[in-house]
């Protein structure tokens, strides 16, 4: 199977399947010397891990994370860093019922189609259960960037038709005060408690619903991404595309630019003696692919759950006409949970573009 590590210099792997012993990541890359919290590490995981609340999967997992290589004496030593992810309450049983049959709108019937195999239990590769062990990846990332300053945050945007206002004045420090004061990770209180209730409320009813996650990047240098097929909002896209359930993924103006003029939409330059700055910022801070120092912004789109507790009419795997019905533990909306997935994607992204960067010109 390809396609199981990210990044070129930065580089990931992660291995493990949802229903098996343990989830991991080898982390290939990150430069020596770096003071490695494992703490730091630990909160981030438990930012993703299922069981937080009644809006989240009821899967109790403590995500406890263990380090196997490349760190000594609480810093990186510039070899493979290995961790892993124990996996304590899976219930494979909840999924004999799948076991002949494919779920709508899973990964189930592609799989089988492509390996000519697949774990019924959970989805094997295709759950979203990996994504603890990018987010134990990107925690040491967030690290590496925090240390050249960089600091990335993201909060639940949308829930259904539920939109936050956009948070312009406050600083990271006051945004992340404020998400995490609530159980769906919005950084507006008002807005949280409209989405906590829609998402009560969709759970209750056996059914599910999509959100967004908006991000932003704050004291990005200027100078990370290339000009052609490795653009930085190109690869941001695309590792926020690998994540599970997400269908969408805008920078900048986004769609909301196809309405515009260009006399409305250009960032016009502002005099400056050191890296210049754009009076308005519908680039997103990247153009040409290539950071600009402003502020990195984009937004990511979840679809709802597939899994819902209703009848639904789907086939088996000799094509035959069957039922299925949602069994077992499962988020009603993942956009919670997912939070620290989106920065922990933009933060592999950023630490291994910044690496690439090192060297561009002779001074």
């Amino acid at each position: 199977m390809a396609g199981n590590t990210f990044g070129q210099l930065f580089k990931i792997s992660t291995f493990g399947e949802s229903h098996g012993k343990a989830i991991g990541v080898i982390i290939d890359g990150c430069p020596s010397q770096l003071p490695i919290d494992l703490d730091f590490i630990q909160s981030e995981l438990d930012k993703r891990r299922p069981g937080q609340s009644k809006i989240t999967t009821q899967r109790k997992e403590s995500d406890t994370v263990e380090v196997l290589s490349g760190i000594f004496e609480g810093k990186s030593t510039g070899t493979p860093i290995a961790l892993l992810i124990p996996n304590e309450d899976h219930r494979s049983k909840d999924y004999e019922h799948n076991k002949d049959v494919y779920r709508p709108s899973h990964a189930d019937y592609t799989y089988d189609a492509k390996y000519g195999i697949r774990d019924h239990r959970g989805g094997g590769r295709s759950s979203a259960r990996e994504t603890a062990a990018r987010v134990a990846a990107g925690a040491i990332a967030k690290l590496f960037l925090k240390h050249h300053g960089i600091e990335i945050f993201a909060h639940v945007s949308a829930v259904g038709t539920i939109n936050a206002p956009h948070l312009e004045d406050l600083s990271i420090e006051e945004l992340l005060h404020l998400r995490e004061d609530n159980i769906v990770r919005c950084a507006d209180p008002a807005t949280a408690k409209q989405m906590v209730e829609c998402i009560d409320a969709v759970r209750k009813d056996g059914d599910t619903i999509g959100g967004k996650i908006s991000c932003k990047v704050q004291n990005c240098p200027v100078g990370l991404g290339e000009p052609v097929f490795d653009k930085l909002h190109a690869d941001l896209g695309k590792a926020m595309l690998s994540i599970n359930a997400v269908h969408g993924f805008e920078y900048g103006s986004g769609f909301s630019g196809t309405e515009m003029k260009g006399s409305e939409h250009n960032d016009i330059f502002l005099p400056a003696s050191g890296n210049p700055k754009t009076l308005t910022n519908f680039s997103g801070g990247i153009q040409g692919g290539i950071s600009n120092g402003m502020e990195i912004n984009f937004t990511v789109g979840f679809k709802p759950v597939a899994t819902i507790m209703h009848n639904q009419q789907t086939i088996n795997a000799a094509g035959d006409a069957a039922e299925i019905k949602g069994k077992g533990r499962h988020d009603p909306c993942v956009v919670p949970r997912a939070v620290v997935i989106v920065e922990a994607m933009a933060a592999l992204v950023l630490a291994d573009h910044f690496l690439r960067n090192k060297v561009t010109k002779l001074d």
